[in-house]
């Protein structure tokens, strides 16, 4: 089993003179803001995952590989190795996403990881996966309000639509932490409705037009690949979340995952969780991993 991890570093000025080259949407800093936690992410899948393979770190540039990552153990992937040239370069999440499965020697059974989750405690690799099927617990949805629903809803259709399931009303969404894939799945719905990925991939920054990752998710669901089981996770959002709380979480996790998600906060709030967060992982994780110099 591998994982796949997609980092952006927002203060890049390599990827930043891109961005002002290519867009005229200001920087969506919750977006692309770098907490400086991928590290213990790092150390976390070696405590607590030990039977992982391979990890790959998907990034836009060579600069945007941190200066402390030991790349002979962090195999690190360039957008255009895996992404068509004519969709380059890009500022949107989805079409990275469409493309994963294609990175070169990738184990079919994999793990996506966004940079903001992290495993806390002991993991099994039926946690992931068991007979074949990726484990996630998959959710039901009528109203798509805001650009993440519409983006489920998306996928949900297309998916539905390519393995021949009936429209619905409804629609379902993954439960929200790193999606367990089957790179032959993937790779047979990206050949299915390739044209429809390639308009998603076409489009630099997110729109409500978009499809996400979701859709080889529900794919797989669809299709009988899915094991409608929670991953044991706790989801904290930092526009609510008191440093105690969190710190208190990552000292003594009740849950294996953990995903912090980022939202517009003031600088003084930033600060106050960010050396929380910083403190609290670091007194978790002492030790270097194998994927730091």
């Amino acid at each position: 089993m591998d994982i796949v991890i997609t980092y952006v570093n927002g203060n890049d000025p390599v990827w930043k003179k891109d961005y002002e080259k290519y867009t005229n949407v200001p920087v969506m800093e919750k977006r692309f803001r770098d907490w400086g936690t991928l590290k213990y992410l790092l150390r976390g899948v070696e405590r607590h995952m030990p039977f992982i393979r391979n990890v790959y770190l998907v990034v836009s540039h060579p600069t945007q590989v941190p200066d402390w990552a030991d790349t002979s153990n962090l195999k690190i992937v360039l957008h255009k190795d895996i992404i068509p040239e004519r969709f380059l370069p890009t500022f949107n999440c989805n079409p990275i996403e469409m493309h994963l499965h294609r990175i070169e020697g990738l184990d079919e059974e994999y793990l996506y990881f966004n940079d903001d989750m992290y495993p806390v405690a002991d993991c099994r690799p039926e946690d992931f996966f068991r007979n074949g099927k990726g484990i996630i617990k998959m959710y039901r949805h009528y109203f798509a309000s805001g650009m993440y629903k519409k983006l489920c809803r998306n996928s949900d259709r297309l998916a539905r639509r390519a393995c021949g399931v009936p429209h619905s009303c409804s629609f379902v969404r993954p439960q929200h932490i790193c999606s367990p894939m089957l790179r032959s799945v993937c790779e047979e719905l990206y050949e299915k409705v390739k044209p429809e990925i390639e308009v998603t991939s076409s489009s630099r920054t997110r729109t409500a037009e978009n499809l996400n990752q979701y859709l080889f998710l529900d794919y797989m669901y669809f299709n009988d690949k899915i094991i409608n089981e929670n991953i044991s996770n706790r989801h904290f959002s930092v526009a609510v979340a008191s440093p105690d709380k969190l710190d208190a979480f990552l000292r003594s996790p009740s849950h294996k995952l953990v995903c912090i998600n980022d939202v517009h906060l003031s600088e003084r709030r930033y600060e106050k969780l960010h050396n929380a967060i910083l403190n609290a992982f670091e007194a978790k994780f002492p030790e270097k991993s194998r994927f730091e110099k």
